[in-house]
């Protein structure tokens, strides 16, 4: 009886956990966000730090999108290829955001890579570039492959035979790698 009932009990909790955690986490990072968005604002308005800091990225995508000049986009960044620190940050950060968002998505094609014939191992990833002349390589593609439960992964030059396309939706795809296979379609 009393085995049952901390049976029970550890189950219950363990449910609640599942149910709580998730929740609370996302909570508590778009918390931090917002009280670090705030802190930029020395106003006592709540809220307006982080409207503020939103404004200013919209306002920034307007003029880049409609009237500052490609030309004068082409100079800047023309300009930061001479500097060899700061051009390595700019254009990996640039490279990183802009394959997530904007016209040049770079995850958008989820593949599934034998990584090991012997055993039938293979590894989920995504497609980053498939012409690799300028590297003297041929009959390869770089795949992107990205750890569970981390901001990180490793890059893999991989013959194109040990490459099989996916017909699945990207989204589904890294939420299957990042939740390290827990999660599936929503």
């Amino acid at each position: 009886m009393f085995t049952t009932f901390v049976n029970r009990t550890i189950t219950y909790f363990g449910r609640g956990l599942l149910f709580v955690a998730p929740i609370g986490l996302t909570i508590y990072v778009f918390y931090g966000i917002f009280e670090w968005a705030d802190s930029l604002n020395p106003s006592e308005i709540p809220g307006i730090g982080l409207l503020i800091m939103l404004g200013i990225i919209m306002g920034v995508g307007v003029l880049v999108s409609t009237i500052i000049p490609n030309s004068f986009l082409t100079l800047f960044e023309g300009s930061i290829k001479h500097l060899p620190l700061v051009r390595l940050i700019y254009f990996s950060l640039k490279d990183l955001i802009s394959s997530f968002v904007g016209d040049k998505k770079k995850f958008n094609q989820p593949v599934l890579v034998l990584v090991n014939p012997q055993a039938q191992l293979s590894k989920l990833g995504f497609i980053t570039q498939t012409d690799l002349s300028h590297l003297h390589i041929s009959d390869a593609v770089a795949v992107y492959m990205p750890h569970s439960y981390a901001f990180s992964g490793e890059l893999f030059i991989v013959p194109v035979s040990n490459v099989k396309l996916l017909n699945a939706s990207s989204t589904d795809v890294m939420k299957m790698i990042v939740s390290g296979g827990v999660s599936t379609k929503s």
